[in-house]
């Protein structure tokens, strides 16, 4: 029979080993963007908080290339450049970056030439949002709800940038992100990373994971470098998850079954001129079996076909896209088309003993809504706000992460989806499949059985801090002609004037700013002669 005070001191033992093993050493493996920004957050993190006692090191291989596609990012974007001591001017100036002010949709919905919806980036102003928008549902108007609620979609079809050379850096006069060139940003990172933040920069492959007798990685084995010890280990090797994923064998969960492409095709775009007009938001365009997204940056367009291939073959898919870019390209056949493949989904968990996820390691959906950069930017600053300081602290830390970004993921889905089983069309399969109930999320179903009786709500969800608020979802459902019911108690006077007050300051601000707003290409040059005010 064990003795229980035997095991009550072998316990304490082994806590007490836990706690002596100290993250001191963060090691993270693999570059790219999702390496870079990772190392910068934390880095960041730990030079403004702490003295001493602590060291960031990225390892990455020679032999990787980067996917380099994830051009799109969200508002986030500002604070943790910001946050890493970036310039806006140097980073707009290095990585030929634009400003992103929301995603057009065309053809979304009936697929004719006049159908497009957007989603801004700005919030809807106003302390009363339920009532703008039911008030919206009476009025006797055709202008749609980002229209109405917001400047910006009017700022985007001009094709204007979101703020003045005067205004500071980092600052907005309407909400903005940016596109960006995935490998300038990446070696842009890298020189700051290394340069201001003290990351140490290795390169060498990683030929064997060594564990400790807890199952805990001890070290890395690399090819030059012989091993490198490291406390924690940060996996940002992409699709190959090579600590998660080939080492742990944590399985990975597929959601094919409800976000049907699987297959990417893109293509780098020149300018006619370096005076081109620079759209001033992501345009997807929808075709018989997926979507085109065309961005632009300061030095060219970055466009691209994402489909299902179980409903058009690669030879068509391609068609598709050169007949999209025959509208603005004269030779379209002397660009160069890259083919990705896309497994879409994730890893069941991400943190796993002293090892987490981040990036396409931890997994990968198409890039609709530009998720792929926001995931690692959060993932990034989790782990830097609440860095265990020992194995104790870190097994709590790793539920609470596994825990809140398997929720993340899972709501990313559903909003995904959301765009996709709205659709009116029925000229192609993909397109009536997608609005089957079998490849809705029983979440989504849920939420969309209450808000066919009242307008979406924040309070519908079930964190504090979501990654699509209600907002979003209003854009897109009531773009998409979603209808709810009216709500059995009227607004009051009160409210209706109030809101109609609102409409009218949108159309004043509306007017004010698309007759000042320079073009996102002025603004693009007029950084890179001046530079923008130091916050």
């Amino acid at each position: 029979m064990t003795n229980p005070i035997d095991s009550t001191n072998s316990e304490a033992c082994a806590s007490a080993n836990q706690q002596t093993h100290t993250t001191n050493h963060i090691v993270i493996v693999g570059g790219g963007s999702a390496g870079w920004i990772t190392a910068g957050t934390i880095a960041a993190k730990l030079n403004k908080t702490h003295a001493s006692n602590f060291t960031v090191t990225l390892i990455e291989s020679a032999n990787v290339s980067a996917i380099g596609v994830g051009e799109g990012t969200w508002p986030t974007m500002r604070t943790t450049l910001n946050n890493m001591g970036i310039r806006e001017t140097d980073f707009i100036n290095h990585c030929h970056a634009s400003f992103k002010q929301g995603a057009k949709f065309a053809k979304w919905v009936t697929g004719k030439d006049d159908d497009f919806y957007y989603h801004p980036l700005m919030l809807p102003e106003g302390s009363h949002h339920d009532s703008l928008i039911q008030q919206w549902f009476t009025a006797d108007t055709i202008t749609s709800l980002s229209a109405t609620l917001s400047p910006q979609e009017a700022i985007c079809e001009a094709g204007l940038a979101p703020k003045y050379i005067t205004t500071a850096e980092y600052d907005a006069v309407a909400n903005y992100a940016y596109h960006l060139d995935a490998g300038r940003f990446s070696a842009f990172l890298q020189a700051h990373c290394v340069n201001h933040l003290h990351v140490r920069h290795l390169v060498s492959d990683v030929v064997a994971i060594n564990n400790d007798n807890d199952g805990y990685i001890d070290s890395l084995t690399t090819a030059e470098l012989g091993d490198i010890n490291g406390d924690l280990f940060i996996d940002c090797t992409g699709f190959k998850s090579l600590l998660l994923g080939e080492h742990y064998k944590v399985g990975f969960k597929s959601c094919k079954d409800v976000l049907f492409a699987d297959t990417a095709i893109a293509v780098q775009v020149p300018y006619d001129d370096e005076q081109s007009s620079i759209a001033s938001h992501t345009i997807s365009t929808a075709q018989s079996a997926g979507w085109i997204w065309d961005i632009g940056l300061s030095s060219r367009r970055g466009v691209g076909h994402v489909y299902a291939s179980r409903y058009i073959n690669d030879q068509d898919a391609e068609a598709e896209l050169k007949a999209y870019l025959a509208d603005s390209v004269s030779d379209v056949d002397s660009l160069t088309f890259r083919k990705i493949a896309i497994n879409p989904g994730h890893r069941e968990k991400f943190w796993h003993k002293n090892c987490v996820a981040i990036g396409l390691s931890a997994g990968f959906l198409e890039p609709l809504e530009a998720s792929a950069l926001l995931l690692v930017e959060i993932s990034a600053n989790m782990v830097a706000e609440q860095l265990p300081s020992n194995r104790v602290a870190m097994d709590i830390v790793a539920k609470r992460f596994n825990d809140t970004f398997l929720y993340r993921w899972d709501r990313i889905i559903d909003f995904l989806k959301l765009h996709y089983m709205l659709n009116q069309r029925d000229d192609s399969d993909f397109w009536i499949d997608n609005r089957c109930v079998e490849s809705i999320p029983k979440s989504l179903q849920t939420l969309l059985t209450l808000w066919q009786t009242q307008i979406p709500s924040d309070n519908d969800f079930t964190h504090a801090t979501e990654v699509f608020p209600a907002a979003s979802y209003q854009y897109v459902l009531y773009g998409m002609g979603f209808n709810t019911e009216a709500s059995p108690w009227p607004l009051n006077s009160q409210c209706q004037q109030a809101s109609k007050k609102q409409f009218e300051h949108n159309k004043v601000m509306t007017q004010q700013l698309t007759g000042s707003l320079p073009s996102n290409r002025e603004l693009i040059q007029l950084i890179k002669q001046y530079g923008l005010q130091k916050v």
